[in-house]
This record gives C-alpha cells, structure tokens and sequence, in this order.
C-alpha cells in the first residue's frame, strides 16, 4: 500500500496468485498455437479454426494488462485545504433533445450540480442546451428558484442525496429517518415547491412550440445567477447553421470551455451527461484529493469515476453498468497510467486539455490565435490558467456575454487546432474515448475512484431496443480509423468485425464438421465436442 498526502493506493492482495494463473494460462496458449500451426492445412474447418484461436489468442493477451496491477484508491478528503483555498470547479451538463431527454430530469441533474459540497463562490454550474429548445430555458431558471431553498436545506440537515427526484423516493428513505419535526415541516415545504416546480415545467413544456429543437439560430447564453451565496449558473446555446458541421457533444464541451474561460475559468472542469445526478455531493473534494496531491498532480489529466444506475435489477441482463469495464479493467488501467475517459463521471483538468503535454516544451500561446482562435479576451484568460502575468481589466458583464456569444459561434473554430490538438477531439463521434486516448499518448495519466457510495446515479435502460443502442453506439464509434494513436491495438480487440468473425467461426464450423465429418481437433473427443457445441 502507498500512501500520499491525500489518497491512499492499495495493490490487490491476491495479485501473485493472478499472476501466476496468467502465466500458466499463457505457456497452454503457446502449445495451442503450436498445436494448431503444426498441423496447419489438415481442413478448411481446421484453417478457419486456427485463425479464430489465434484472434482469440490475441485478445486475451491484451486484456491481461487489465489484471496484471489492479490496484483499488481511497481518499483523504479531512486533509484537503479549506474551502477557501480550493480552486474554482466548472460543472458541464449536456442536453439537446427535451422529448428523449426530459426538461425535469435535466433539471433535477442542474439541481444536484448546484447543491454539491463546495464552495459557492468557487462553482460554476453550465447547461448546453445544443437543441436551442425554449423549455429547456425556462426549465434552468424555474430549477434555480427550486435551488434557492433546496441548497440551504440541504446544507442545514446534511443531507447526503441531493438530487430532489431521488430524495423524495423510495431511494431516499434513510435520509427521513430519525429525524426531527421541523426536519418533516421543511421537507413537506419543500417537496410542495418541487412539485409546483415539476408541473410548471410540464405546463409549460405542454406546447409542441416549447419542445421544438432550433436547428438554425444565432448563439444565446444567460447568465441565471451570479450572487455570491449560490453557485454561478450559466445557460449556453451556441450558434448552429445548417450548413457547418456542429460536431456533435465534442462540439458542445469545447464551446462550454471557452464560454466557461471567459465568465468563471475553473482550473478543473466536471462532465456530466443530463441523465446521470449528483448523488454524492462530495466527489468533488474526492477529485481535488488527486489533483492537489503534489506527488501526482503533476501529469494528472483527469480522475474517472463508475457509471452507476438506480433503476438495476440484480441480474442486470442490458450490462448497463458495464461491470468488466468498471470493476476490473479501469482498476487494472489504473496500476499503469490510469484508465479511459468514459462520457460522464469524469474530472479534468482545463490545462490537460488544451495544452498539450505534461512536459510541453513550446507555449500554445505563443501562436495563440492559430490554436485557440482570435478572441484576445479568452487568450487572457488561458494565461491565468498558465499562471502568465495578464492584463486585468474591469470587463462589464454585457461585454463579457457578447464575447462569449462570439466564441460560441459556429465559425470561430474555423482555421484553429480546436478539436485536433486543442479541446475535446473531434476524430471520431464519441468524444470522450478519443480524447481519453489522445490525452494518454500525450504523457498525461488518470487515475479511477470507485467509491463504496456511488458518487453519480443515472436510469439504465429498460427495454431491449434501448439497451441494444447503448451497446452497439460506441462499437460502432471505435471501428472509424485512429491509426496515429499508439492505442490502436486497445481499440482493435473491442470492435465488432474480430467478434463477429469468432461467433460466426464457431457457429458454421461446427455444422461443417458434423456434415462432412471433419475435426476441430485431433483424438476420440472430436465427436464430443462438436455435440457439446451444438447442444
């Protein structure tokens, strides 16, 4: 066990164990192999066959860097500086569409980001509304008057799930118990202002108008709040036109960045999708016991947390929580440099994603306006982040806006390293999984936190249809070519062509030899083992 200033890093007890079977299993691998290549051409059955085992072969090796150093974090949270001398955290939520996504869960996911445990005057909470939709307006801004007597409640009773949509359900039970009578009278004030909440979003979202997605508009961002005793809360739709490629949820993240530099420009930033809440209010200071850790921070780029649902039976038949990923591949990163930037639950550090590598040796902001675009304000502001002398001015609010009205433009990006060097990548349509990579091969590192109380809580799906797209979605998205990536091979064993080549193998081979009496393997058991496959 290693011990830092902030967290704690414990080596799974039964490692040599594992590692000894990895071994073992990989000596009867090579005599398979040897096997099989021995006796290359017996059949067509027989060639197919070696070529599957050999693919087979293949995966397995690179998944068994997964197992070879998991490793398992907790943190120190007591030990972290007090709130004033915390730094400033930036939190994204992302929506677009109000019929698939609805406004109220949205709002309910703003609620939780707004009532998390840290300083007021150091959070900024940022809604991209990519669908420009006038509901999801009005839902923020009746989410923020909910907000306002939420956030004291919470604080004053110190309540642990400060999403109100699980608070007030069957998941929120054990928060009631115990409890005093004024406790029950300002929880019943309360849940009354959070259904008056619910229904005015309702009414207002009623009207097809108000759910419409404006697919040609000009950029619109407001800010809901900037009093220093909540949160900031900033509402941002950037500008789209139907004929300039918008880039979908990397598009959006990027435009968060540079509106996010020029109002509240946090060193650290938080991703979370609309659908997953806030459910620890605490993570935040978790994360900041890695990034303030000066033995690590150094070369930290983001800390990742699990995806976990509420809505999961115990048989979990869609994997919606992708327990192989979470539970043991992420921690097996973790031993080496740190696992994979999933879509939500993730932590970043502002300076990993638009400077390029740990030990950069030329300054991004020597050619600032080739990289970062022709905004001199937000350049300003890239230099704080870089701890460079800058030129402070007394900027107006409606100055402010109508910069980041600019920078949320859709031609801004245009002739810059934005999405290639610069920001979230656009090399592919999943933004997280390239830009995790990217950042990596980069030099950066990562580390994983899984945390015995799910820190965010999202509703996995619940039908077939649903849990098929949530499966075959990022699939789809790894196969596009990425060959400058040093982690093609990582990206190789999970695409869908190697899988369904094994499946389809096994499947025909099977009845070929059965027609055609022809061998899988040498020795009396062939016969048993193609009725064993059959059966």
């Amino acid at each position: 066990m290693a011990t830092f200033t902030l967290h704690k890093e414990t080596v799974q007890s039964w490692l040599p164990l594992s590692r000894t079977h990895i071994i073992f299993h990989f000596i009867c691998v090579l005599f398979l192999i040897y096997y099989r290549i021995n006796n290359l051409f017996i059949s067509y059955p027989w060639f197919l066959m070696t070529l599957a085992e050999l693919i087979f072969s293949f995966m397995w090796f690179s998944h068994q860097a997964f197992r070879w150093r998991p490793i398992t974090r907790s943190v120190m949270t007591e030990n972290l500086p007090a709130d004033e001398k915390l730094p400033g955290l930036d939190i994204f939520v992302c929506t677009i569409d109000p019929e698939k996504e609805p406004t109220i869960d949205v709002m309910n996911t703003v609620v939780s980001a707004i009532a998390m445990d840290y300083p007021c005057n150091k959070l900024s909470i940022y809604l991209s509304d990519d669908g420009g939709s006038p509901v999801t307006l009005f839902g923020i801004k009746e989410a923020f008057q909910f907000a306002k007597v939420w956030v004291p409640f919470c604080k004053k009773y110190d309540v642990k799930s400060r999403c109100p949509k699980f608070f007030f359900s069957a998941l929120g039970e054990d928060e009631h118990l115990l409890r005093t009578r004024e406790f029950e009278e300002e929880r019943d004030q309360i849940k009354a202002k959070y259904e008056k909440m619910q229904k005015n979003i309702q009414k207002f979202g009623s009207n097809s108008k108000n759910l419409c997605m404006v697919t040609d508009r000009l950029s619109r961002i407001e800010i809901i709040n900037d009093q220093k005793e909540m949160p900031l809360v900033v509402y941002v739709s950037r500008e789209k036109r139907p004929h300039v490629p918008h880039r979908y949820k990397g598009g959006a993240l990027n435009t968060l960045l540079r509106v996010s530099g020029l109002i509240s420009n946090g060193p650290y930033v938080l991703i979370v999708d609309c659908d997953m809440n806030c459910n620890d209010s605490s993570s935040a200071k978790q994360s900041m016991c890695f990034f303030l850790d000066p033995k690590i921070s150094q070369d930290l780029a983001f800390v990742q947390f699990p995806q976990m649902f509420h809505n999961i039976s115990k048989k979990d038949i869609y994997n919606s929580e992708a327990r192989n990923a979470f539970t043991t591949m992420w921690k097996g990163m973790d031993g080496l440099r740190g696992p994979g930037l999933t879509g939500s639950g993730n932590y970043l550090s502002r300076s990993a994603l638009l400077f390029g590598s740990p030990n950069q040796k030329v300054d991004y902001l020597l050619d600032a306006q080739n990289n970062f675009g022709k905004s001199t304000m937000y350049v300003e502001s890239l230099k704080a982040i870089r701890g460079q002398q800058t030129t402070k001015k007394n900027t107006s609010r409606d100055v402010i806006l109508q910069e980041a009205c600019e920078v949320a433009s859709c031609s801004y990006e245009r002739n810059t390293n934005w999405g290639n060097e610069v920001g979230f990548s656009y090399a592919i349509k999943l933004e997280s999984t390239i830009t995790g990579y990217l950042l990596h091969c980069r030099g950066w590192r990562s580390t994983y936190l899984y945390p015995k109380i799910p820190c965010f809580l999202g509703c996995a799906p619940t039908n077939m249809k649903e849990g098929m797209s949530q499966l075959i979605n990022p699939i789809c998205c790894s196969i596009h070519p990425i060959w400058n990536c040093s982690s093609t091979l990582l990206l190789a064993r999970n695409t869908c062509i190697s899988k369904g080549y094994r499946a389809l193998v096994y499947s025909v081979c099977s009845i070929v030899c059965i027609q055609s009496d022809s061998t899988f393997y040498r020795g009396n058991y062939n016969r048993w083992l193609l009725d064993t496959l059959v059966e």
